[in-house]
């Protein structure tokens, strides 16, 4: 059977650009929308952040002073590039959720250093962001072969192609922190699942800190975070024919030291009705009630190496930030 779906190359490109069919079903915003919104508590999955506006305000977001997870992680990268390539030493880097690849080019500069010259797989949801990162790589590294892939991680790994020989999985950002422990571990285990014991995986770790510094990363003072959490309303009046008004809610997001996460939401400043007319479905709200649309867990060295031990995976090094704030956690499948 043919799983892989070619998209069509201009002849400029210098990169394997394949759509990857879903291996499993995964829901659909009707189907998160009338599971999360017409219940409570009410809830909607962070990936319906990201449409072009939400791509954009969350690159702002990156560059606020307050933010300190993408500087830190590019800081360990950086730090730590040649070490991680040295000992994956990996014919093929396959990064996941990778956006424009821009993380990637620290790993990559390490490979033109050390004259290791891996060939690059992006999976990423975003045809745009694929695409992008795609000619900037080829541009920056013309050693470089790069396969792009165009799919849901979230959807499984069964249709993924794979090159021969040993593999280093990337998967950054903290983006682990955005699932429940149970769904965490589930993922985990799939792509432990496809991946071979000579396989080496680099996920990034948001950690434990003080909670003043995680409230001001979620709520920078320019009003971005806010700007991009209220934008999902944009999302779902375009995809589900909704009215909401976004100047009816305002941003939440704060952190529960019980469950060691950031929580984000919208509340609704004054009782309204939403009309959901794709779904033939309202919801009545009151002020003050909440729409969770993203958790940001934190990890200490306890849950960190308990969440990869219960997945497969052993820590083989952990990079660790000079203010601890995150770490780069090299894993080896068990």
């Amino acid at each position: 059977m043919n799983y892989l779906d070619p998209l069509e190359n201009t002849s400029d490109q210098l990169f394997e650009y394949i759509r990857v069919p879903p291996a499993r079903d995964v829901p659909g915003l009707e189907e998160d929308a009338r599971r999360g919104l017409l219940s409570q508590p009410r809830s909607l999955p962070p990936k319906y952040f990201y449409d072009d506006c939400g791509t954009e305000l969350f690159e702002k977001i990156c560059k606020t002073s307050e933010y300190y997870p993408t500087r830190t992680e590019d800081f360990l990268l950086k730090r730590h590039a040649k070490d991680i390539i040295e000992t994956a030493k990996p014919n093929n880097i396959f990064e996941l959720g990778s956006g424009s690849s821009t993380k990637t080019q620290r790993l990559l500069d390490a490979c033109s250093e050390i004259a290791h010259f891996p060939s690059y797989t992006a999976f990423d949801i975003s045809e745009r962001a694929l695409m992008f990162g795609g000619i900037e790589l080829s541009k920056r590294y013309d050693w470089l072969q790069i396969s792009l892939l165009l799919g849901d991680y979230e959807a499984g790994f069964m249709n993924v192609p794979r090159e021969n020989g040993s593999r280093l999985v990337l998967f950054l950002g903290s983006t682990i922190g955005n699932f429940e422990q149970k769904h965490a571990i589930q993922f985990m285990k799939d792509l432990r699942n496809n991946m071979s014991q000579t396989d080496r995986l680099l996920v990034g770790f948001d950690r434990v800190k003080d909670r003043h510094i995680l409230d001001a990363a979620y709520n920078d003072s320019q009003g971005i975070t806010a700007a991009f959490n209220l934008n999902v309303l944009n999302v779902l009046n375009s995809e589900l024919g909704a009215n909401f008004e976004p100047e009816n809610f305002s941003h939440l997001a704060q952190y529960d030291a019980d469950k060691a996460q950031i929580e984000m939401h919208l509340v609704s400043s004054c009782a309204q009705r939403v009309m959901l007319n794709n779904l033939r479905e309202f919801i009545d709200m009151d002020a003050g009630e909440r729409i969770q649309t993203e958790i940001s867990r934190k990890f200490t060295d306890q849950s960190l190496t308990r969440l990869l031990s219960d997945s497969g995976f052993v820590v083989e090094k952990d990079f660790v930030s000079p203010d601890k704030y995150f770490s780069l956690v090299l894993a080896q499948p068990i």
